[in-house]
């Protein structure tokens, strides 16, 4: 299974417009992690199965968090600033165990980060459109197979971040 995942474009539709046209063959799930900036129901969310609010995120339709079973694996998505994501994972880690996710996805850091914890794969992608660490835009890919999972970072150009990217034993 292949899993996109996006957060924090902040009102830009074209950075998501990109992401999207490049990757909707490829993947069988799209995530938006917040701060969208967009309404629930625009035409720039629709193609992800799962969006949650941000804090910028002013459409009340959107929910402050989701779970979600998606093939054999279970996908948790919130933005994160209700989890005090800039300084722990500890809350959003009690989280993935009370729901069994194999997938934690968030935002709101700005920061790409990619770690495997307990059976738990905890992803930030970072910002499309205002990156604090590191300083290129990114999004990510997750995919999964018999015995590991591979999170593979792109910038907005459609361009592999092998800094970024790993992959772990499951």
């Amino acid at each position: 299974m292949k899993v996109l995942v996006v957060s924090d474009n902040h009102g830009s539709a074209e950075e998501l417009q990109h992401l999207v046209e490049r990757h909707q063959e490829d993947v069988q799930c799209m995530i938006h992690c917040g701060d969208s900036e967009f309404d629930y129901d625009a035409e720039e969310m629709t193609p992800f199965q799962l969006r949650v609010r941000g804090n910028c995120d002013f459409d009340n339709r959107y929910p402050n968090e989701i779970s979600k079973t998606i093939g054999s694996k279970t996908i948790f998505a919130t933005h994160g600033h209700l989890y005090n994501v800039k300084m722990t994972l500890m809350k959003l880690a009690y989280k993935a165990e009370e729901t069994n996710a194999d997938l934690v996805c968030f935002g709101h850091s700005h920061e790409a980060l990619a770690v495997y914890e307990d059976c738990t794969l905890f992803l930030n992608p970072g910002s499309v459109r205002l990156p604090r660490q590191p300083t290129i835009k990114t999004y990510a890919i997750v995919e999964w197979s018999d015995s590991k999972v591979t999170v593979t970072f792109y910038d907005e150009e459609g361009t592999v971040v092998n800094d970024l990217s790993n992959s772990f034993t499951i």
